[in-house]
């Protein structure tokens, strides 16, 4: 008998989530850079940092692990744009190749920042179908709770004259 097995697809696929924050974007991105902070608003349990970034802790180069009670990611930091942007690999944690996601961190409008996470990735053939839907609901979940800390802890938003 035969074994068949699905070779990976090469085509890109993408997720991703939009939140909106009345926090700063100075305040979403403390959050969301210091990775510590994350296992106090965001579905993952704990954090480890596995190694430091280049010149910070979190900075760009770092190498974190996030865990949940049925999982456990491990991610790299590649780009990082004070109160506007972080960018990340997967190096190992979820069954795809070539993860990488992007937070945009933008204030379209007085009061408002918007915390846009997308993700591309590859995946085995026959199961993008299934991949797109979960991590649009982990980005969905994660961008949310982020935005909503964030308010914490800027509680008024920054309408501040």
């Amino acid at each position: 008998m035969e074994s068949r097995v699905q070779p990976p697809s090469n085509r890109y696929l993408t997720a991703g989530a939009v939140a909106r924050s009345r926090a700063t974007p100075a305040a979403v991105f403390s959050l969301l850079k210091n990775s510590d902070t994350w296992p106090r608003w965001s579905l993952f349990n704990s954090f480890e940092l596995e190694r430091a970034g280049n010149g910070e802790c979190f900075g760009v180069g770092a190498i974190r692990t996030f865990s949940t009670r049925v999982s456990k990611t491990t991610e790299q930091v590649k780009e990082l744009i004070p109160d506007q942007k972080l960018s990340y690999v997967l190096l190992s944690g979820l069954p795809l190749r070539n993860y990488q996601a992007v937070v945009q961190l933008s204030s379209p409008e007085s009061g408002v920042t918007l915390v846009n996470w997308t993700a591309s990735f590859q995946c085995r053939y026959g199961t993008g179908w299934f991949w797109r839907i979960f991590l649009n609901l982990i980005l969905s979940r994660v961008a949310m709770q982020l935005a909503a800390a964030a308010e914490k802890l800027e509680p008024v938003g920054f309408l501040k004259s």
